[in-house]
């Protein structure tokens, strides 16, 4: 107990800049000595900073350099690794914008950040290849309803207020232009092969591909789809959404797939 103690106040103190060095902390000789610590502390600082800055590269274009990562530092400081890779360091900040009283200016902010998450996250997905259009084409008509898609590891869908998905498209670009446009968008992320890949769905399939995404089966995300939007067309969004990556297998049960 004392030294699961100990290493709580260890990491505490780490990322804690008021934390005096944790007690019985000392050097070779005995001694204790702070100002190594503080050195240590502001590198593990630094790179959980930097591991921020890699993985949330838009939302720092966003704001800035030295907004971001004086933003960083706030998070850093009350959310401490819970993984011991640093590339899943962060699922955390988006939730903490939506806090943070100076980024209330850009309130896509949080969104974006939330893209740039799931970007990483299908990044890091396990591979899998992607059920082909035609493999879909040989689903037997009278078996269609009952149907269901397995969702490819990579594949995430993300809604928002604003426009997330072309604002992340933008900022790909050296140069960023206007993007002429502010209402909601809903996007899908997946990885299919080697590229992690964002697209703007069309408002009228967005029931069907969360429906989908979710494990409803065909005829069921069919249904929801309609009720949510009179004009979904359920034969351009399933094509559509096959040919984009998202599913991996025709799936009839829990235990097996027909493809």
């Amino acid at each position: 107990m004392a030294v699961q103690f100990a290493q709580h106040a260890f990491a505490v103190a780490l990322v804690d800049p008021a934390a005096p060095a944790p007690a019985g902390l000392t050097t070779a000789r005995g001694v204790p000595d702070p100002k190594r610590f503080a050195v240590y502390r502001n590198n593990v600082v630094a790179g959980l900073g930097k591991a921020l800055e890699s993985r949330f590269p838009v939302t720092l274009r966003l704001v800035g350099e030295e907004f971001f990562r004086r933003m960083a530092r706030a998070f850093i400081e009350v959310n401490r690794p819970r993984s011991p890779l640093i590339a899943e360091y962060g699922d955390e900040l988006p939730a903490f914008i939506e806090g943070f009283a100076a980024a209330a200016s850009v309130p896509y902010l949080a969104d974006v950040a939330r893209l740039e998450a799931l970007w990483s996250r299908a990044y890091h997905a396990a591979d899998s290849a992607a059920l082909s259009v035609d493999t879909l084409a040989t689903l037997p008509a009278d078996k269609l309803a009952e149907a269901r898609l397995a969702p490819h590891p990579s594949a995430a869908i993300l809604s928002s207020d604003w426009p997330v998905g072309s604002i992340w498209a933008a900022h790909q670009e050296a140069e960023v232009r206007p993007i002429g446009h502010s209402g909601a968008e809903t996007v899908l992320v997946v990885r299919p092969d080697a590229d992690v890949t964002v697209h703007i769905l069309p408002a009228n399939d967005i029931a069907f591909a969360r429906a989908l995404l979710g494990g409803a089966a065909l005829g069921d995300a069919a249904e929801t789809a309609y009720a949510a939007d009179g004009s979904f067309d359920f034969g351009s969004a399933l094509v559509g959404l096959v040919g984009l990556g998202a599913f991996t297998a025709i799936v009839f049960s829990e235990k097996g797939a027909a493809a």
